[in-house]
């Protein structure tokens, strides 16, 4: 049973006066400080969140309304920028940097009246499934301590499900909301590419980076897209939508139509979560709603499309950490090269080093056709596909990892196997639509995610099903 209520009538509640944005923010703290154990987080904004409570509270005290999230705490994933607290991205190059202005995402929750607590830890740059990556710690799954939480956003979901917050924010380039919020049992939400501004995130991949909220249920998730969605003059990627309510409406399930990729009939999906998948598509049919193959003859090529062009942009993201302008820099250094080579070399992490590898390999000269152009070709083949399969279909379902939660440890030095992990997230991130994972079952169990993907900008529709689903399951 959660400890906190809606955040809607957690604002409510604060803003006509009966509980206190400073009482909320405390209990969060402490929540946070009983169960570090987890390593969920890599800082704590005290001071700050403090302070901006008892601003909100003198606020309300004056008559005047602070916002629809008055006093909502929440935890920012490690590579947002947000004042109070350093942003590392979980790497040992930023270690001790303290950003100079906040990211978009996090000025909009706070006219609103949220208060940040906390940075949550995550895979370095964001790059991993598991939260093993992290130059800082290992995050530990809220319902077993031995696996992990899944990643890069790990920090963010085990935070919601073990209770320190509301809702936290998590990026995802290739599953990285998705993934945790299946292995941890949360609700995370990936918007259409382009609806939340990344100003002020540490960029990873910049053509399929996006932000969005991890919390516990479906209508939670809306409120906060509500006010972190909408077009930004400080990224050019923002696109406008007619409408920007996300709320959830109350949605039949009957006649619509579900479709289910039939390529997926003899992949490596376990008995456990193949089992938990069959029992929600049941829970469908016998709401009403018709269930249809779609065929994705190409879907077995996404993920090596995936770990090409998401390299080919990290190599170029990464270039700007050199030891001069931010960040790191070695001290022992006499010349530049020396500077250069010395600081990245110390800075950067395994995980890192190897995707900025690949990357700068797949963009050199003489391979640039060969590898970076193909899998662009292919990703804009993909992208037909998914416009084919929307033409038949309302919305696509698939379980969101191919197996639960594994151990700490036990995939970390399988590369292969690990970027396996994503075999069923990378398709949306390469295609630019939303996607959502809502847990599958509520008990003793494991958690299991199943995945439900929407046309590009229908993310009020896919809010909407994933609710009225959600409800039934």
């Amino acid at each position: 049973m959660s400890q906190w209520s809606d955040i809607d009538k957690l604002a409510l509640d604060v803003n006509s006066g009966k509980i206190t944005a400073l009482s909320l923010v405390e209990k969060s703290l402490k929540t946070i400080r009983e169960k570090s154990e987890f390593d969920a987080v890599i800082s704590i904004i005290d001071e700050r969140s403090i302070k901006r409570a008892q601003e909100i509270d003198l606020k309300i005290s004056k008559g005047q309304n602070a916002g629809k999230l008055a006093g909502v705490p929440f935890i920012a994933k490690d590579n947002m920028l947000t004042f109070g607290s350093e942003t590392t991205a979980a790497s040992n190059i930023l270690k001790g940097f303290k950003a100079p202005y906040q990211a978009t995402v996090i000025e909009k929750l706070e006219q609103e009246g949220a208060i940040c607590v906390a940075k949550a830890n995550l895979d370095a740059f964001a790059h991993g499934s598991s939260t093993e990556n992290s130059d800082f710690m290992v995050t530990k799954n809220p319902h077993d301590k031995k696996l992990v939480p899944g990643g890069s956003s790990g920090g963010s979901a085990a935070a919601v499900i073990l209770d320190m917050v509301p809702f936290a924010l998590g990026s995802d380039t290739g599953g990285s909301i998705r993934l945790p919020a299946a292995f941890c049992g949360a609700v995370g939400y990936k918007p259409t590419y382009g609806v939340v501004s990344r100003n002020g995130v540490i960029a990873m991949a910049s053509s399929t980076d996006v932000i969005g909220p991890i919390t516990k249920n479906v209508k939670d998730n809306a409120t906060i897209l509500e006010i972190i969605a909408g077009q930004d003059p400080l990224d050019s990627t923002t696109i406008k939508l007619d409408s920007y309510k996300f709320k959830p409406e109350i949605y039949d399930l009957k006649g619509k139509t579900i479709g289910l990729i039939s390529e997926l009939v003899n992949s490596n999906i376990t008995k456990t979560v193949q089992d938990k998948f069959d029992q929600t598509i049941e829970v469908l049919k016998n709401n009403g709603a018709n269930v249809v193959e779609v065929s994705f003859p190409l879907l077995e090529y996404s993920l090596a499309c995936y770990y090409i062009i998401c390299p080919a942009e990290v190599s170029s993201n990464l270039s700007r950490y050199d030891g001069i302008k931010f960040g790191f820099s070695d001290s022992k250094a006499t010349t530049l090269d020396e500077l250069y080579n010395q600081t990245r070399s110390i800075g950067f992490g395994k995980e890192a080093k190897r995707r900025i590898m690949l990357g700068t390999y797949v963009l050199s000269s003489g391979y640039y056709d060969a590898y970076y152009n193909q899998a662009q070709r292919l990703r804009t083949k993909l992208i037909e596909e998914y416009d084919s399969a929307f033409s038949k279909c309302d919305f696509i379902l698939t379980p969101t990892s191919p197996d639960v939660a594994f151990e700490i440890g036990k995939n970390v030095h399988d590369t292969l196997k690990m970027y396996l992990t994503d075999i069923l997230t990378v398709g949306a991130s390469l295609v630019g639509i939303p996607a959502i994972s809502i847990p599958a079952n509520v008990g003793d169990d494991l958690p299991v995610g199943i995945q439900i993907m929407a046309k590009q900008k229908d993310d009020a529709k896919l809010l909407s099903f994933s609710a009225s689903l959600e409800s039934k399951l």
